[in-house]
Parts: structure tokens; sequence; C-alpha cells
């Protein structure tokens, strides 16, 4: 390229814009108060999204000490929620020049287009993402912390159901005396208490999530009206029709569980979190049942919930555990671990049970719950078998293999290890106890 004096010239490169350290790659969305870009941290080599405030929504008069109180709440969760199913915070700066919050970037979309009637999702793949909501504000409630503004705009969806509940900047601390906010939350996705200003719990989140399940099933609000206040009143006076109304396949018991969650007396909604995952589990079981085909990850982690062995992990460490393991359903007299091979797995038996066995003689035999091939992880190495494992029964086996387990937090691999020692505690104790009733049945003393 040349100038008009004949000379050369070097195409200069297009300046960067930064918001702090964090280089803007793409606009991502705005709202009336922020946008949020996809951006590069230069110093962690990972791309985040940063939801930078506009500096007239802080000044404004009217309501900038509302919006500034927000965008302090979300930046004081900085670090607080760690969940597999929320958005991370990495960072926030509150300054007059500039405010923003960096947080985990998703690669995905919102659960908005999976609200419409023409683009509605599969009844299983629906159940699987608000199981998994379900299981993170149960993790929020249990820190003290409230959503109070559930809705499709902030969940956001990566493949299947891999979901991740972001903008808690309307949050309420729990614990927390100071006066409610008004006008959080969105009218369609209120509680029958949150649009009369009343004290909240976490329930109103699980009547929003129960909003955002009906719009999933159907395509449709469970409240309709022309304006706010005609769908505050439906909230507050009108119970919604079921879902199947709508969508013929839903089932009675998903209407059921619905209707539960939509229940404008705190009284009748569902009281825990808990007991509305486990609602859903028995739908899913019910339903993989019929189909025959794979476990949904609702499922494997009731399953992990129940299980002795995972007795001290928490619900994230869990989610962990599902994202290392590999679940297997065997028929009777299949065979797990062959005396002499080498391997590097070691098995959590969920279901059903199998035989030890060495040299064709049987040394004892595990039920669901109970661990085997656990040498291959505590030798540090792949580890000749030295019995044979054989199912007697239909079973659902879970293996991890021993060089993923590094992958896992500290608190996870701490948990494991724990769990690990107690299982060979309890077998030392047998092994003493044979050994004695053995040297008993032969007259012999040991001093």
């Amino acid at each position: 390229m040349t100038n008009d004096a004949g000379t050369d010239t070097v195409p200069q490169p297009a300046e960067t814009r930064l918001i702090g350290k964090y280089e803007i790659i793409k606009e991502l969305g705005r709202g009336a108060t922020s946008v949020v870009y996809k951006a590069y941290d230069p110093f962690q080599d990972r791309e985040v999204a940063v939801k930078a405030v506009f500096p007239e929504a802080l000044g404004d008069q009217e309501h900038g000490r509302r919006y500034r109180k927000l965008f302090v709440t979300e930046a004081s969760f900085a670090g607080k929620l760690s969940h597999p199913h929320i958005v991370a915070i990495y960072d926030a700066v509150a300054e007059e020049e500039a405010s923003y919050i960096i947080m985990e970037y998703v690669d995905g979309t919102t659960l908005e287009p999976y609200a419409r009637v023409d683009h509605l999702l599969p009844l299983s793949r629906v159940l699987e993402i608000i199981y998994k909501c379900a299981k993170a504000l149960d993790y929020a409630a249990r820190e003290g912390v409230i959503h109070r503004d559930i809705k499709p705009a902030n969940i956001l969806l990566a493949g299947e159901t891999d979901i991740k509940i972001s903008d808690f900047g309307a949050a309420l601390n729990a614990a927390s005396d100071s006066t409610q906010i008004t006008g959080i939350g969105s009218p369609a996705y209120m509680s029958p208490e949150q649009v009369r200003e009343q004290q909240l719990t976490y329930q109103t989140d699980i009547f929003s999530l129960g909003v955002v399940f009906y719009q999933l099933l159907t395509g449709r609000l469970p409240f309709l009206g022309t304006n706010n206040y005609s769908i505050i009143y439906q909230i507050i006076n009108v119970d919604p029709a079921p879902p199947s109304r709508f969508r013929n396949e839903v089932p009675p018991q998903i209407d059921a569980i619905v209707l539960r969650m939509l229940k404008k007396n705190t009284a009748d909604r569902y009281q825990t979190w808990g007991d509305l995952a486990g609602d859903l589990v028995d739908v899913l079981g019910g339903s993989r049942a019929k189909a025959r085909d794979g476990m949904p990850e609702a499922e494997k982690f009731d399953t992990l919930r129940k299980l002795e062995f995972f007795r001290t992990f928490t619900d994230v460490e869990l989610w962990e555990v599902l994202r290392l393991a590999k679940w297997h359903q065997l028929p009777l007299d299949s065979v797990l671990i062959q005396e002499g091979d080498i391997g590097s797995s070691f098995f959590i038996l969920a279901g059903g049970e199998v035989q030890v066995r060495k040299q064709d003689r049987l040394l004892t035999v595990l039920k669901s719950g109970e661990c085997f091939g656990e040498m291959a992880y505590l030798g540090k190495q792949k580890f000749q078998r030295s019995a044979s494992v054989v199912a007697t029964t239909d079973i659902v086996v879970i293996e991890i293999r021993a060089e993923t387990l590094p992958q896992a937090s500290e608190l996870c691999r701490h948990h494991f290890n724990g769990a690990f020692l107690e299982l060979l505690v309890d077998r030392l104790g047998m092994a003493n106890l044979r050994l004695s009733q053995l040297l008993t049945e032969r007259n012999i003393s040991v001093f």
C-alpha cells in the first residue's frame, strides 16, 4: 500500500478495546442497565464474560442507588457460590469510571429459544434441565442466597442438558433483615409473595422455576395478561391449567409437579428442593424404563447421593464424580475383573450383587454401595488383579479410572481418600475377625 506521495505505508492493526485488563471480543447482549461482552483474559489465558454497567444507570438520580446496590450485591457473591450449574464470578470492579463483573463464559444460549411452542425440547431434556436448576438453587439456598429472578433468559444451556444459572444481581441474602427492593424480578415469573412485597424464602425461586418449567413444556406462560397488572392479578388469584392441556404427551406426574411448584400458598408448595428433585428423578426413572435407554444424569446423581461410599461428598463433588465416571448396566454372570489381568479402574456397585473369587474359591459377596478394585487407585499405578469379580444378579456399576482422579478438585480427592480409608479399616477388621475365628476353630492360642 502506498500513500499519495508514493511512500510505503504499513497497515496498522485496529486498536483492541479493553475493559480493565480484559480484551473485548464481541457483544453478547444488553439490557436496560448493562451490556455483556465476550472477552479474553490475557493473565489467565481464558475467555470470560464481562458484564459492564452503563454509567448513566448508576448515576441516575431516581434509580441509580438501587442499581448500584444490585451491582454491589452481585459483586459480593464473587467466590461465594461455587457450583457446576451456577455461572462462576471471577472478579468485580465497582468504581466511578467503570463498574463491571467478570464471569465464566458459557458457550451456549439461554433457554429463551426453547420456551416457544415451535421449538420445544423433548420431555426428558426438560426434566434434566429443571432437575439441575433445582439442585443448583438448593445449593445457593443452603449458602443463604435466594436468586429472585429465575427466568429463561437467566439460564444458559450448553450442549444437551448442561445448564448454568446466571445473573445473581437480584439475589437476596436469606439471612439479611434488609428491606425488600421493589420491582426486582420479571413480573411473569414472580411468586405471589414477591408481587405482594412480602418476606421471601427459597420457595419464591421454586415458584419461578415452576413458571420456567411450564413454559419449557408448553411454549406458553401459566399466567397471561395484556399488561403487568393483569399478569399480577392472575399470579395472585388464578390457578393455571395443567401443562398437559397444551401438550398431550405430558403425563399426570409432571402436571402434578408443576402445579405443586406453582401453588399460591407456600405451605402447599414444595417444602424443600430435595422433595422436588426426588419427584423429578421418579419421573425420569419411569420414562427411562419405558424407553430402555441410558440413565439420565439426574437419576445418576440421585443414586450417588444415596450410596454409603459417597456419604461425605458434597453435591458439588458428586457432580465432579459424574463427570469422571462411566456407568455400566450389566447382566448376570458379567465378569468385571479377571484375576491376573492388569487394570487401572476401580468400581462402586450402584445396584445388584457381585461375588469376589480367587482361584474359583468364594472370598466374599459385595452389595450395592460397596467398592472393589481400589488397589488400582491406592497403588498409584496399573495393578495386577488378585481376584475375579463376577455379577450374580443384573447390576449397575460405576467405573472410575485411577488416572482421571487428578482432574478432580482437592476436596473431591480428599473425600475419595477418606472413603477408601474407611473401606480398608473395615476390611482389616473383617480379616482379623476371620483369622480369630479360624484360630479358635483350630484351638490355637495366640499370645
